[in-house]
């Protein structure tokens, strides 16, 4: 591959029997480019003082990719662009940039441009181009990047309806990173599968935009799953969350609230121990009375339980612990809270989307 270069690179005037300087720069995705090796024998190669220049661009590309300064990393792999635009990685890397600042359209174009450029499938490329293309909506795009991954496919048009299995997916993965299941549709779109704490901005049922590399492995049953990075709700489920507060006697009691089935009611989970961080009831205002010797960890029953439930209003709520009260001795409704929060978005300098081992487990 040849290297057509411009009348003037970087501000650095050129020799008009300049060639070429760089070609076939390999692509590694976690590894920084060397340009000063693997030239076209037949190729001249750049004056030091131009090269030089060139390196030092990369290198503040890559520090700033590497620091989270994504917006200035795009805009210096931009420059090398104009400079080498027939290299692909560099359209890789800056397509890579404009991926994690969930600019689909741009991240696409580049992931495009790269795969022109090269003799073969390369895999990295192709996955990221099928993410931006997901994330653009553009579902012929998509199902033709899935395709040259060699992932099976149910046939159609418009966006993919499949079954790729239950993972994990850490929702807001620049903040509080809060884990919970999710039902794959796609290989990076998925539904999700529990109640997430409002303060997290989602809901049951959102279908999400998830990155295609995992970050780690989860429970699920007597096997495990991956985790992946949430990118970007794409739609919104009508399930709202609202946090229930009750007492009951048993498990069963629970249990029996879970299995009941009314119009408008998505799920129930109980909150109580899977929400660590905070007294929920607390950060709610619902009456209770702390008591440290309370709680079921040592075999015992916890009375106060929390609950999130997804539903389409407050009506259906009211509806279910109301039949759930009646039905059972011993069961009180204490409160039932809505509240709506916005959904989070990173800032600049945060690197998020490496794997984190501190991550909180899904809930149950």
């Amino acid at each position: 591959m040849t290297s057509t270069w411009p009348t003037s690179c970087c501000g650095i005037p050129q020799q008009d029997n300049a060639g070429p300087s760089w070609a076939k720069v390999a692509l590694e995705f976690h590894w920084h480019t060397d340009m000063t090796t693997d030239h076209d024998a037949d190729d001249a190669l750049l004056d030091d003082e131009t090269l030089e220049k060139l390196q030092a661009l990369e290198a503040r590309a890559y520090a700033a990719f590497d620091a989270g300064d994504l917006a200035d990393a795009a805009t210096l792999f931009g420059q090398l662009v104009e400079c080498t635009p027939d290299i692909p990685h560099l359209h890789y890397m800056r397509g890579l940039a404009h991926k994690y600042l969930r600019e689909w359209s741009l991240s696409l174009q580049d992931n495009l441009r790269s795969e022109q450029l090269r003799d073969e499938v390369d895999e990295a490329t192709t996955w990221n181009a099928g993410i931006a293309a997901t994330g653009t909506g553009d579902w012929a795009e998509a199902r033709r990047q899935w395709t040259r991954c060699g992932i099976t496919l149910p046939e159609g048009e418009g966006p993919i309806d499949g079954n790729f299995g239950v993972a994990c997916v850490r929702l807001n993965p620049w903040s509080s990173g809060e884990t919970v299941y999710m039902r794959r549709l796609d290989p990076v779109r998925a539904r999700l599968e529990n109640v997430p704490l409002p303060e997290s901005g989602f809901r049951f049922g959102d279908i999400v935009l998830h990155d295609g590399a995992s970050t780690g492995r989860r429970p699920y049953g007597e096997r495990e799953v991956p985790v992946f990075n949430a990118m970007q709700r794409l739609q919104q489920s009508d399930m709202a969350t609202y946090a229930v507060f009750v007492q009951c006697g048993s498990q069963d009691d629970i249990a029996a609230l879970r299995a009941m089935t009314l119009p408008g009611i998505g799920r129930v989970e109980d909150w109580t121990h899977s929400v660590r961080h905070l007294c929920l009831r607390c950060s709610y205002g619902a009456p209770h009375q702390h008591d440290d010797d309370s709680h079921d960890d040592d075999g015992g029953w916890m009375r106060e339980r929390n609950l999130g439930i997804a539903a389409q209003g407050r009506a259906a709520v009211e509806k279910l612990m109301s039949a759930w009260a009646a039905a059972g001795t011993g069961r009180t409704l204490d409160a039932i809270e809505h509240r709506e929060h916005p959904q989070q978005d990173p800032q600049p300098g945060q690197v998020w989307w490496l794997g984190q081992e501190e991550a909180e487990e899904p809930s149950p």
